[in-house]
């Protein structure tokens, strides 16, 4: 017998490959909350620089903007994007959370669910594109006194929210039908697509129009399809990433220069230009008004810059001096 032992079988083990500084449009799951997705991008990449944009609720699923590596200097861009979203209204009962996720608070009587008409409807839709002052939900995360609204709610406080300015610019009805909840209650539900501002609730949305109809009203379903210049169709699954991570492939991040394009307008820099910017140096002003990128001849993302006078100035750079 040898004294060494039985030789073990050699396996391959795959780890994560190199992360490639980006934005990744991740096609978010129900049921899982946007850090979650964070956690799960940060073992798909392997490294702990990992952020999102644009926060959605556990029940909604659609675009979520991840940005790996560096690339997380890109989110405060991102943040103020406006959105698209596909959802459902359920008319007829209220709930605490404005969702699906919280518990029924008001059912409306039969009779006066049945006297919805679609003209209601679709006028009490229409009330509210444009410039208009939304109150958040209750349960939202803007910050009361230095606490989040929803966990003062759940504490049992009672939370009143100032009223904020929004925009929404369209919201189609696609389809208007009558149904029942699985308690037998008749309730009228109403799929909607809506394109809004950054900070509109697509649940106060659904509370108000309630509200006005005299019946009460909450969010079923919430699909969030762009983010400014990111849609579904650039999106990928969670698992799809995984998987290609698993195989060594890319996982089909934006680079910083490709992101930075869709985020805002782009100026190439000269080799002399993209030197002093990598010591943050100002530049000649090139004429282009408000925010924009400025990338090198080969694309790479150098510096977010805005014009004061003759002068461009860096507010931040991504390709300092080493």
């Amino acid at each position: 017998m040898s004294a060494v032992g039985p030789r073990l079988a050699s396996r391959t083990v795959s780890t994560p490959q190199t992360p490639v500084p980006g934005l990744i449009v991740v096609d978010k799951p129900q049921g899982i909350t946007s850090h979650g997705v964070v956690s799960r991008m940060r073992r798909i990449c392997g490294t702990r620089k990992v952020g999102h944009g644009g926060t959605l609720d556990p029940m909604a699923t659609g675009v979520l903007i991840v940005a790996v590596g560096k690339a997380t200097k890109l989110l405060t861009y991102v943040s103020g994007l406006d959105k698209s979203y596909a959802a459902t209204i359920r008319l007829g009962q209220a709930t605490v959370t404005d969702d699906a996720e919280g518990t029924v608070t008001d059912h409306a009587d039969l009779e006066a669910v049945a006297a919805l008409t679609e003209s209601a409807v679709r006028d009490g839709l229409a009330a509210m594109v444009g410039e208009i002052d939304q109150v958040p939900s209750a349960v939202s995360a803007v910050k009361v006194d230095g606490k989040r609204a929803y966990k003062r709610v759940r504490e049992g406080e009672a939370v009143e929210l100032k009223a904020r300015r929004i925009t929404i610019a369209a919201i189609e009805v696609r389809e208007i039908r009558k149904a029942s909840d699985p308690e037998g209650f008749a309730v009228v539900d109403v799929d909607v697509e809506v394109s809004c501002s950054s900070g509109t609730y697509i649940r106060a949305i659904a509370r108000d129009l309630g509200k006005a109809l005299g019946v009460g009203g909450h969010l079923t379903a919430l699909r969030r399809t762009r983010i400014g210049g990111f849609d579904l169709g650039a999106a990928a699954t969670l698992e799809t990433l995984a998987e290609r991570s698993e195989a060594g492939e890319p996982l089909g991040a934006l680079t910083m220069g490709e992101a930075a394009a869709r985020l805002m307008p782009v100026r190439t820099a000269t080799e002399s230009e993209a030197k002093a910017l990598s010591y943050g140096k100002p530049l000649d002003a090139a004429g282009i008004e408000g925010r924009y990128a400025v990338l090198d001849a080969g694309g790479e993302l150098l510096a977010v810059m805005t014009e004061h006078g003759d002068t461009a100035k860096p507010e931040t750079v991504f390709a300092a001096a080493s």
